[in-house]
């Protein structure tokens, strides 16, 4: 498997890939540059940090902005606030997330200093915000099994891939173990998704690479190399969901990295040989 680069993006923080089913469109963020594309299109830019979108039923986005998440109206571009985050500490801000299959929406937070544990992963049904997970630094990728009773959770910089058992009827999490540990020579474990074979794919910042993983045995199935130091998130698309599209970074890069990796920033394709797991859309 090959990484093929389909826009030659230069994001700051090309992050949060969705894939919306109905539409057959991607959808992705520059994070610091506040701009929600679709594919190679500038769609909008915002007024804050955009940390995830994703697909809502009712045809929308919902955007997980610095403290908050707003429904964006894809025709007006009109934003209306959703819920705010009001417990955050004002160095925080929202990071990855995305919808669970019964269209909750799970989104974290992270210290903009990548130090402090003073993040959470909240889940959102609409009504109400329920923190499930606390004292997280870098709230990154989330996935779920096939049978989606497993949640499967990355805090970057413990590298560790943490699996819950999941209650789709509640969204509820409980029993956490260790799925993965991530070796550092690898890479620091960024985004995630998952396929319907039950493997994780998981993007290696600082890597160069995206990573297929085999969470019942810990084993390293799949290494695919890309001309970007900092691949950040995967995600599953196309007709037939075998396309796994993936977003990366400039951010922090020193000029000699940028001279190997001139690419970093980029939006990539990746034709695979699995169906992945759907993307769900937000109950709204």
């Amino acid at each position: 498997m090959q990484a093929q680069l389909i826009f030659d993006a230069q994001a700051t923080l090309g992050e949060g890939p969705t894939w919306d089913a109905k539409t057959q469109t991607l959808y992705w963020v520059d994070i610091l540059s506040q701009k929600i594309y679709a594919g190679a299109d500038l769609l909008a830019e915002l007024d804050q940090s955009i940390g995830f979108i994703a697909p809502c039923k009712n045809g929308n986005l919902v955007v997980g902005k610095r403290s908050s998440f707003v429904e964006f109206n894809l025709h007006t571009q009109q934003e209306t606030l959703l819920a705010t985050l009001a417990t955050e500490p004002a160095t925080n801000r929202v990071n990855d997330g995305k919808c669970d299959p019964a269209g909750r929406l799970l989104a974290g937070t992270m210290d903009n200093h990548e130090t402090d544990p003073s993040g959470t992963l909240y889940s959102y049904d609409g009504k109400q915000v329920t923190p499930l997970i606390e004292k997280v630094t870098i709230s990154n990728g989330l996935t779920w099994s096939p049978d989606y009773k497993t949640l499967y959770y990355i805090d970057t910089p413990t590298r560790i891939v943490r699996a819950y058992e999941y209650d789709r009827n509640t969204g509820q999490i409980a029993n956490p173990r260790t799925a993965l540990q991530i070796d550092s020579a690898l890479g620091w474990p960024d985004g995630m998704t998952s396929d319907m074979d039950g493997n994780l794919w998981i993007a290696l910042w600082g890597g160069a690479q995206v990573t297929k993983w085999n969470p019942h045995s810990g084993k390293l199935l799949e290494q695919i190399a890309f001309p970007a130091l900092q691949p950040s998130c995967p995600v599953f698309g196309g007709k037939d969901r075998n396309e796994l599209y993936v977003t990366s970074a400039r951010k922090g890069m020193s000029e000699p990295d940028l001279k190997k990796y001139p690419l970093s920033g980029g939006l990539f394709k990746v034709e695979t040989r699995v169906t992945g797991i759907p993307t769900f859309e937000f109950n709204h």
